[in-house]
């Protein structure tokens, strides 16, 4: 295996975990650093980058195990159990629908540097938005969650449809807007992460299975092991992060960040088309 290759699915690998959970957009920076670095076909890396999302949702069960445990143990018995199941179910529908409508139309329309760039510039825009107005808290807990503050964030996480958005700060933002404590909204996102991420990933990975070969398989080990221990990183690392600050910061990384894909590309220090 190419030394030169690995390295690049290690790279890969990390910037899914890091950004996966973070209000920056996994899916963009996953395109502009695949653009960047040359790192195998648009069509091998999309199957690569769908197949190392799991790495990131094994973080997520990992991190959360007792509670997912818990769940499952009580399903049949405990109202609350049960309460957290149908929530996760109907903040999931929404994206769903959506995406099987209009998801081929954006992947041949929007994945690419620049429009992710825009993307990153109005969310970071939205954030610095939602962090000045004054926040109502009706929900401290997840388990507090009506099946109405999950129907909300679902619509909220069909934004993350266009890359860049990112799937998290749209339900974390969302939740905010709608009600919610930053920690509820926060873990919420984390759990909607793991049936978004794993059927439309499995869905996908149907459709690009004859993609997926043998030669690219030492690759995505490395891509899924880099992605679940950053991802892991990245969630311990959040939780702490917003018990003592707001998002004011994944903002304006956003705005710096997108700006700069965009005046490489106006500037013609990068050719992004040729990158791809």
């Amino acid at each position: 295996m190419d030394p030169l290759l690995v390295l690049k699915a290690f790279v890969m690998g990390v910037v899914e975990g890091l950004t996966e959970f973070l209000p920056i957009s996994s899916t963009g920076h996953l395109i502009i650093t695949g653009e960047l670095i040359g790192f195998l076909s648009r069509e091998e890396r999309g199957a690569f980058e769908i197949f190392i999302q799991l790495g990131a949702i094994l973080a997520v069960v990992w991190e959360y195990r007792r509670r997912f445990a818990t769940v499952l143990t009580g399903f049949s018995h405990d109202p609350a159990a049960r309460r957290f199941v149908a929530n996760l179910i109907i903040a999931f529908i929404p994206a769903a629908v959506i995406g099987l409508l209009v998801g081929s139309y954006i992947k041949a329309h929007l994945f690419a540097a620049v429009p992710v760039a825009i993307a990153l510039v109005v969310g970071g825009l939205l954030i610095l938005w939602a962090e000045r107005r004054d926040h109502v808290i009706r929900v401290q807990e997840v388990d507090e969650m009506t099946w109405r503050d999950a129907l909300k964030i679902g619509f909220a996480q069909c934004l993350a449809l266009i890359p860049g958005t990112s799937r998290s700060g749209a339900t974390i933002i969302g939740g905010l807007l709608f009600g919610l404590s930053r920690k509820a909204a926060t873990e919420f996102s984390f759990f909607l992460a793991v049936p978004t991420l794993a059927v439309a990933g499995i869905y996908d990975l149907y459709r690009q299975r004859d993609v997926l070969n043998g030669e690219i398989a030492g690759l995505l080990a490395v891509g899924l092991v880099a992605a679940f221990i950053s991802a892991f990183l990245a969630v311990r690392g959040l939780l702490r992060y917003i018990s003592k600050n707001d998002f004011t910061a994944f903002a304006w990384y956003r705005i710096a960040f997108g700006l700069l894909v965009l005046a490489t590309a106006y500037f013609g220090w990068i050719d992004w088309q040729s990158a791809a």
